[in-house]
């Protein structure tokens, strides 16, 4: 069984990932993203949401 401290820390690690996804992709220029990757800098939560907490 997992801690209440170890949760908050996995909750922390998990968010600061997804800030820093979100900021990756918002940071590509548009004609990288789309041309490129095929994805839109306004998905770029609903990617990052998806790549660290798979939802």
């Amino acid at each position: 069984m997992t801690t209440i401290l170890a949760q908050i820390r996995d909750a922390a690690r998990k968010r600061a990932l997804y800030n820093a996804t979100v900021a990756e992709i918002a940071a590509l220029p548009v004609e990288l993203a789309v041309e490129d990757l095929g994805i839109w800098p306004g998905d770029a939560h609903r990617i990052a949401s998806r790549a660290v907490y798979g939802r």
